[in-house]
This record gives structure tokens, C-alpha cells and sequence, in this order.
């Protein structure tokens, strides 16, 4: 157990590095290449050059690309210091550089959107795994009754309607006709629990829907062919009562495929659930990333970046773990 988890850990460390090099490159090198300057979207175009100059110097986009991806990579655990002569800025660790817009350090606003996305994600995956595995256990137990057929029309609803549609149809019924919750227009950490409730529920059943959608249809076909097996079979012809082979039989074998989606969506909704939160205006890494693309703030799209590729990573990780604790023989791969 213990090789099968330093293999997994070194393939993370080595998949995050190679993701933040990519990421780095395209934003920090493809610009320069093009002849556009990274100094000018810093300073704005009406800066002098030799303004232009010294920035290039204090932000060392002089320097090989090796050599401003190492200063990069270091600052994050030990922070780094930005020098040009006797200027000298300190960004303390974890530095993820300044805002090229905001003229703040990038770890201050993917501070305040963590928590956000954080909640976001973590209610919305409980409501969808739980909704969506126990809606697919119900219909492939009932296949071919109206249950059945109800969930399914109902979950091909979910997965055809976008969560901006859902979202919007849900704000004009549950917020402006109905009035039983409201929307915030900003939330942080100093806020009650009854707050972030009344603000995350409604972000949490639509984002929920789409997704248990998509686990009942998964739960349903992988429990039909599993109830087919010959296992299951004689774990029947043994006298086993039918609560046993679905719970200890049929359902765990159906929760590896779960499981490997389940890694994927959670790292993805970590590193920013950009329609929800742009929907319901959640000031998350979603809705952080979305003003960057538009304000061209080259370091806060890095880090958000870099914050959902070690979501996505560490979220694989513990799946991973997940398989050795379901299927003893994946230690052994």
C-alpha cells in the first residue's frame, strides 16, 4: 500500500509540474513571441520606455524561459522578491505574483474565491452523489416501471439543460416570483452559516441536478450489468437476502466507474464552477477567472489555473486511494 501510494503521489507531483509549465509558457511566452510586450499589459500602453524597461527588470521578463518558470515554482513555497536596483517588493509565500490590473499579490484574491468554490462544490457533490447513486440503484432494481422511466426522462433533463438555463429559470421562480431565498452580492468567511446556506442552496440544487443526472443514468447501466453477473448470481443461490447483494455486492463493484467521474467533476468544480458562479454571481475562482480572461490579468488566470490543476490532481489522488480500499488488486497495478 505503501509503494502504490509513493507511486501516486510522484505521478501527481510530476502531472502538476508539467501542467504549470504548459500554463506558464502559454501565458507568460506565446505573448512575447507574438511581439505583444507583457511589460505594456502591466503598465498600460501609455507608460514611457524606459518605465517599460524597468519593469521588464523587476518582474525578470528578461530572463530565459527556464529561469522565470524556476523563480515561479520557487516563490509559491518561499515566496520572492521583485528587484530593480534599490526597488524591491517582497511577495510573501505563497507568492503567485501581482495582479497586473489590481497591483495586489494573486494569492489575496484566490484567498477570498477559495472558500466560496470550496462550499459550493462540496454541497452541491453531496446533494448529486447521494441523489444521483440512489435514484440509479432505484431505477435498475425497478427496471421498467414508472419510477424507472420517471427518473430517466428526468435525468435526460438534467444533462440536456445547461446550468445557466437551469439557473436562470430557478432565480426568476425560487428569488423574484417566490421569494423563499435571496441571492448575496458578495460573501467572506466573517458571514453567519445561515448566510452561506441561504446563498449556496439555491447554486447547490441546480448545480446538483446536472450532475445526479448524469450519476443515476451511470448507476443505473452499470448496476443492470452487475446485476447480471454470475456472482451476483450465486451470492443469491447461497441464501444472501437481496439487501446484502445489493449493498455488499452489486453496489460496490458499481462504485469504481462512479468513483473515476467523481474525481474528475469534484477536481473540476474546485478549480472553478465558472457557468454556476457566473450565474448566481458567486465571487469564486469561476467568476475570478472569467474577470482575468477579460482584463487580460495574465498572474490571476495562472493561479487559478494552478489552483484547479492541483484540485484535479489531489481530487485523482484520493480516488485512486479509494480504488485500493474497493478492489484490493489495483495496489498491485
Amino acid at each position: 500500500m505503501l509503494a502504490y501510494l509513493i507511486r501516486r503521489l510522484f505521478a501527481v507531483v510530476i502531472m502538476v509540474l508539467v501542467v504549470l509549465f504548459a500554463t506558464f509558457t502559454i501565458f507568460f511566452m506565446l505573448p512575447k513571441w507574438a511581439g505583444q510586450d507583457i511589460a505594456v499589459l502591466f503598465a498600460g500602453k501609455s507608460s514611457g520606455a524606459e518605465q517599460l524597461a524597468g519593469i521588464r527588470i523587476k518582474l525578470g521578463l528578461n530572463d530565459p524561459l527556464l529561469v522565470q518558470f524556476w523563480e515561479f515554482v520557487k516563490g509559491i513555497p518561499m515566496g520572492r522578491d521583485y528587484a530593480n536596483g534599490n526597488d524591491v517588493t517582497h511577495c510573501g509565500a505563497p507568492c503567485f505574483g501581482y495582479s497586473f490590473r489590481s497591483e495586489e499579490p494573486v494569492w489575496n484574491t484566490l484567498k477570498d474565491a477559495l472558500p466560496v468554490t470550496g462550499a459550493l462544490a462540496f454541497g452541491a457533490c453531496v446533494l448529486w452523489l447521494v441523489g444521483g447513486v440512489a435514484t440509479g440503484v432505484v431505477s435498475a432494481l425497478k427496471r421498467g416501471s414508472i419510477w424507472d422511466r420517471a427518473a430517466m426522462t428526468t435525468a435526460l433533463g438534467g444533462v440536456s439543460l445547461p446550468v445557466f438555463f437551469t439557473g436562470m429559470v430557478a432565480m426568476g421562480i425560487f428569488v423574484h416570483s417566490l421569494g423563499w431565498v435571496t441571492i448575496a452580492g458578495s460573501l467572506s468567511t466573517d458571514d453567519s452559516i445561515g448566510t452561506w446556506i441561504e446563498t449556496m442552496i439555491l447554486p447547490w440544487i441546480v448545480l446538483a441536478f446536472l450532475n445526479a443526472a448524469m450519476y443515476a443514468r451511470l448507476t443505473r447501466a452499470t448496476m443492470l450489468e452487475i446485476l447480471g453477473e454470475d456472482y451476483i448470481r450465486t451470492a443469491r443461490a447461497k441464501g444472501l437476502g437481496e439487501q446484502t447483494v445489493i449493498t455488499r455486492h452489486a453496489l460496490r463493484s458499481a462504485m469504481t466507474p462512479i468513483l473515476t467521474v467523481f474525481g474528475l467533476d469534484l477536481g473540476v468544480l474546485l478549480g472553478g464552477a465558472v457557468l454556476t458562479e457566473s450565474t448566481f454571481n458567486l465571487p469564486g475562482l469561476g467568476l475570478a477567472a472569467v474577470q482575468a480572461i477579460s482584463n487580460k490579468d495574465l498572474p490571476v488566470i495562472l493561479g487559478v489555473t494552478l489552483v484547479a490543476a492541483l484540485a484535479i490532481a489531489v481530487a485523482n489522488l484520493v480516488v485512486d486511494l479509494l480504488y485500493a480500499v474497493i478492489d484490493p488488486r489495483v495496489r498491485l497495478g
